[in-house]
């Protein structure tokens, strides 16, 4: 293990976050808020640490391998968690540190779960800095810094595949630099669209701009307590675009960019995320339809739910958690889905579904026809024996890691839907669960025990499991 490498990435990790906390301190100055020398007070505190590890940590050797590199994806998101909670703590605006962590994680996780039960009540630089982190964590900080600085040789894929979701993970372009660097320029394109067309509507800048980083992280912290219900049918319909494309993989973007239509149109998962998404909205609207005055309202709020959910972002328009049994049904089943792999949705994502139901239907053909020979086929492609057995892998440890949580979390004797729910909403990133979690409630009662696994949860569900189970491993820190 390379552990100068990793302090050292942890060094540069800390600068960024330092970097980035000017911009909630300059809100804080434009609106004359003294909770901005709190962000001062921590940037300084980060900056001379950061600066501290760098030169200690110099590496010699700057080789990263494979654990290396989920290692330093874990350590990295923990300390960028512990470090940004400290501005809520220290203003006292959040007097609990646990729960400003939980807060924090749940932002740079694009979780949008939450402990606060009067959000209006926070200052504007903390409420900017609150929304921004799911922005910084929608693509990954990491790949933020690949952007920045070239860690080639190889070693570079280590921290892409540690923190970028879905089963695999490739370059876009040859050089790994250049791949993050595209896939920043298309975030940072869709997200200054979005704001265009809030600010069109009459939205003002600053709501504008924390919704649309909330849609673009697909996190769903508002700066409201009624969510995106306080605003316009205009921007809830936008909202409701703009989740949709934030949970499409960032590669067709890039295919499109290079008029590759073909590789678009032959996209299985994209082609599978949209038929998940319609047919849910169609269900949704007919059983919802009694509780509303009209069809199109009811489209409307199924529509925005269902593309909420589906792409982990949690805003919400109404409290589905009122909804019939089977349209909630159905919303907890997104859950699970959730968006693409490659976007900056949450769940299992549409993918390894897909996946995973094609692996099923192989073995009831086996059985039916043993002597059959049958190759999975996706995008037109055969897919390796090694992706569908990581895959199986994958969803056994997703299953015992959310039983165990429901365990833990079960001690605080809540009712089932609430306890369920809680670990599902925020195992997927998703926000919002049902009953006391549901879009109008919070998790400010769980107890501290409960809370710290549903941030465990939350760094699970955001890289995947893997870089936390490699972190907790006793034999990781065992010398060879």
């Amino acid at each position: 293990m390379n552990k100068r490498m990793i302090l050292y990435i942890l060094s540069t990790i800390l600068l960024i976050e330092a970097a980035f906390m000017l911009l909630p301190l300059a809100v804080a100055a434009i609106y004359r808020e003294a909770a901005g020398w709190y962000f001062l007070y921590t940037i300084l505190g980060a900056a001379l640490l950061g600066l501290l590890l760098r030169v200690l940590a110099r590496p010699k050797n700057k080789t990263i391998y494979a654990k290396d590199g989920l290692i330093t994806v874990a350590l990295s998101w923990i300390v960028l968690s512990l470090v940004g909670a400290l501005p809520f703590t220290l203003s006292g605006e959040i007097p609990s540190y646990l729960d400003a962590v939980f807060e924090t994680i749940s932002g740079f996780t694009t979780t949008g779960s939450s402990i606060l039960s009067d959000i209006e009540a926070l200052s504007r630089c903390m409420l900017f800095w609150r929304s921004f982190s799911h922005w910084l964590g929608g693509m990954g900080v990491l790949v933020f810094m690949l952007a920045l600085f070239n860690l080639e040789g190889g070693q570079a894929i280590h921290l892409l595949r540690a923190e970028s979701p879905g089963p695999t993970v490739s370059k876009m372009v040859p050089h790994m630099a250049d791949s993050t660097k595209i896939l920043y320029g298309i975030y940072l394109a869709l997200t200054v669209l979005q704001v265009l067309f809030y600010l069109a509507g009459g939205m003002p800048l600053f709501d504008s701009l924390c919704h649309t980083f909330g849609t673009a992280g697909t996190g769903g912290f508002s700066v409201k307590a009624a969510s995106m219900g306080a605003y316009s049918y205009y921007a809830q319909s936008v909202t409701t675009v703009f989740m949709i494309l934030f949970g499409v993989n960032f590669s067709i973007y890039f295919f499109l960019l290079r008029r590759k239509l073909d590789l678009v149109y032959k996209n299985t998962e994209l082609r599978w995320y949209l038929i998940i998404i319609l047919a849910s909205i169609a269900l949704i609207t007919v059983n919802v339809l009694p509780q509303f005055s009209s069809f199109g309202d009811a489209l409307h709020h199924s529509a925005f739910a269902v593309s909420s959910i589906i792409t982990t972002t949690g805003f919400c328009t109404v409290d589905f958690n009122r909804w019939p049994e089977f349209s909630r049904v159905i919303l907890v089943l997104l859950m699970f889905v959730g968006a693409c792999a490659g976007s900056t949705g949450g769940g299992l994502k549409v993918s390894r579904v897909v996946i995973l139901v094609r692996t099923a239907q192989m073995e009831l053909r086996r059985l039916v026809h043993p002597r059959t020979v049958k190759v999975m086929m996706i995008d037109g492609k055969s897919v390796s024996s090694d992706t569908i057995r990581a895959v199986s892998g994958y969803f056994m440890l997703y299953v015992l890691v959310l039983v165990l949580s429901v365990l833990l979390v079960s001690l605080d004797n809540f009712d089932t839907s609430t306890t369920f729910t809680a670990v599902v909403a925020t195992f997927n990133n998703i926000g919002p669960g049902l009953g006391m979690v549901g879009p109008v409630g919070n998790f400010a009662q769980f107890s501290a025990l409960s809370k710290i696994v549903l941030c465990l949860d939350m760094l699970f569900g955001r890289l995947e499991l893997y870089p936390m189970l490699i972190l907790m491993l006793p034999g990781t820190w065992r010398k060879n």
